[in-house]
């Protein structure tokens, strides 16, 4: 808003020069956590794995949500850091106002709050009095529900909603919400292709029967019902309340069929599509990479893009296999959030972005040797049992 203000409506450019240097912020604040749980040769790899990433670099350079995220989510692990440390309300104050930003921002941010309020009662019991850590628990988890109040009493006057965060369908208040749609899609989709060329084509495009992949049909009559379903939607690209019942049909005929792949199978290739797939979502990079006659510099480029994100995730994972302190309160919001994305029809790699802070604070430690103490004026944060 203030960027608007100073440099003209719709000027993006000012947006991205601001989320350049909040970017850098967050590497910064990813070290600093990193030396206060590990040591400073930590804090160091921390550094220069979150400043030369080019996964979440990328996003400071388009107007969306996962650089300002980012960065609420890594004040949230610095400022519980210094809270165990120190227990004081400075520290539980810039706690919640992290854990209420990133619920501002996206809905889903909510849940480095369910992570870290137990997380100051949990590891701060130990070396400071367990009713004094809920204390500032609890206090802290209502400041953070506090700004939501005004938005809800908005919603509840003006639309007749009780509708306290932004809805999981980012839709406004009475806007169709494609229900019939979203379930067929969720029998069909597996990975960002298919998010690109059929859940966003929606009511504004085409969808191209030969798009589809050909999980899509189980029996030629029912890739004629689906060719029949689409032809009548392609005429105008507007989905009608009677169009969407017929994919709900169409869905619920597929989930009786196939319950397993449905509930288990296609949840777990969304989910690892977003992991592992090439974060080349932002990049010039042919959609479909892997066709390496067609692009062959795109392929290898992908494929570069790839192994740099896999070798993120195993230094992590090696990181992880060391339990650093609030090993478990990291990994607790690396779950959640994982469990979360398991219900989502429409993959996109940019969901597992926000893990990214945790990624490198443990693949760091993984690259550091073993945990060293650290002067302070305060009491160490506990090692987890």
């Amino acid at each position: 808003m203030l960027c608007f203000k100073l440099f003209g409506m719709e000027h993006y450019h000012a947006v991205m020069y601001a989320q350049t240097g909040i970017d850098l912020g967050t590497c910064l604040l990813v070290a600093a956590f990193t030396r206060r749980i590990w040591n400073a040769k930590a804090g160091w790899w921390a550094l220069w794995l979150a400043a030369l990433c080019p996964f979440t670099a990328n996003y400071a350079a388009v107007p969306l949500t996962e650089t300002l995220e980012l960065f609420s989510i890594a004040v949230a692990l610095y400022a519980l850091v210094r809270f165990l440390e120190n227990p004081r309300w400075t520290w539980a104050v810039v706690e919640a106002a992290a854990w209420s930003y990133a619920a501002l921002l996206r809905p889903d941010g909510a849940l480095i709050a369910v992570a870290l309020c137990p997380a100051m009662v949990w590891y701060g019991r130990k070396s400071w009095d367990a009713a004094r850590m809920m204390k500032y628990a609890v206090a802290a988890g209502v400041l953070s529900v506090l700004p939501f109040v005004p938005w809800t009493i908005r919603n509840s006057r003006t639309f007749g909603v009780f509708q306290p965060l932004a809805p999981r369908t980012a839709t406004d208040p009475g806007e169709p919400t494609n229900p019939g749609f979203e379930r067929w899609t969720k029998t069909v989709c597996a990975d960002f292709t298919c998010t690109w060329e059929v859940y966003w084509n929606l009511n504004s495009d085409q969808i191209e029967l030969s798009s589809l992949p050909a999980r899509a049909f189980d029996s030629p009559a029912q890739y004629r019902q689906t060719q029949a379903l689409l032809d009548d939607y392609n005429r105008t690209t507007t989905l009608t309340p009677a169009e969407d019942a017929r994919f709900a049909a169409l869905a619920a005929a597929r989930i009786h069929d196939h319950p397993i792949r449905y509930y288990v199978g296609l949840p777990a290739l969304r989910l690892a599509d977003m992991w592992l797939r090439p974060r080349t979502a932002l990049v010039w990079i042919e959609l479909r990479w892997w066709q390496f006659q067609a692009h062959e510099g795109e392929t290898v480029f992908a494929w570069s893009y790839a192994g740099l994100n896999l070798l993120y995730l195993i230094f992590a994972a090696w990181g992880l296999k060391k339990w650093p302190p609030l090993s478990a309160a990291m990994l607790a919001f690396v779950l959640m959030r994982c469990a979360l994305l398991l219900s989502i029809a429409a993959p996109e790699p940019r969901y597992t972005l926000e893990c990214f802070p945790m990624i490198f604070v443990l693949a760091a430690i993984a690259l550091s040797g073993q945990r060293s103490a650290i002067k302070r004026p305060a009491v160490s944060v506990p090692a987890a049992s």
